[in-house]
């Protein structure tokens, strides 16, 4: 059974956005790996800004660093 799970910065995607991500990779996956649709996993995780790191400062403080400029 193939898992995808997808990580991704808030803002959190709309429903409509997530039902088209699922569909999408789904369909994907189906084809690329002949696989019965049935079969696939996806999961999609919404992470704060403030849980996700680069150069060592969190999301948010690079957006309030930005904002500042």
């Amino acid at each position: 059974m193939p898992f995808v799970n997808i990580k991704v910065a808030a803002p959190e995607p709309t429903k409509e956005q997530k039902k088209q991500i699922i569909a999408e990779i789904t369909n994907t996956l189906a084809r690329v790996l002949g696989k019965d649709p049935a079969a696939i996993l996806v999961m999609i995780e919404t992470l704060g800004m403030d849980s996700i790191g680069k150069s060592g400062l969190s999301l948010e403080e690079i957006k309030q660093n930005k904002e500042k400029k």
